[in-house]
């Protein structure tokens, strides 16, 4: 593959991942602030202007995906589910029993501090807690649903909307 085929695939790339996160390329702009302009994604894009490998980690990391998927490794459509999960109940003791799970057990504590749900056992995760706490365990959704069963805790997952219980 010749290096202009090659910026075309990941400008291809770069351009489903932005418009996944339903942004124009003015709002990735306004969003950070300036660091990446409109005109110079829009060149990534188009592969009309190359990428430094420092700069598309960066870019990588401000659209929240792996730079493997950038790179053509994986494919996006593969790794983060289209259809949400059901509705996953967290057991919070078996949270706090897994040093792994810290970030995730503190998320969760500090839903229940804002929803006042003082039950202490189990908590009900919506779907936009789900993708925080996939980001913040640098999973997709899927992977993190994964890790939560083998932890142990996973309660239940059904085929409801995630939403509160």
């Amino acid at each position: 593959m010749s290096d202009n085929s090659f910026s075309a695939e990941v400008g291809r790339r770069l351009r489903a991942v932005r418009r996944q996160r339903r942004l124009s390329l003015d709002e990735v702009e306004r969003i950070s602030g300036g660091r990446w302009s409109a005109s110079a994604v829009g060149a990534y894009e188009r592969g009309f202007r190359n990428l430094t490998l420092p700069r598309l980690r960066e870019l990588a990391e401000f659209y929240g995906v792996p730079m493997s998927v950038l790179l053509g490794e994986i494919d996006l459509r593969d790794r983060i589910p289209t259809d949400p999960p059901g509705k996953l109940v967290l057991d919070l003791e078996a949270l706090d029993a897994v040093g792994e799970a810290a970030p995730v057990a503190r998320y969760a504590h500090a839903i229940v501090v804002e929803r006042g749900d003082w039950n202490g056992r189990v908590l009900s995760v919506r779907r936009e807690d789900l993708r925080a706490l996939a980001s913040i365990m640098h999973l997709d959704e899927r992977e993190l649903v994964e890790r939560l069963n083998a932890w142990g805790a996973l309660v239940s997952a059904s085929d409801q909307p995630v939403g509160v219980a």
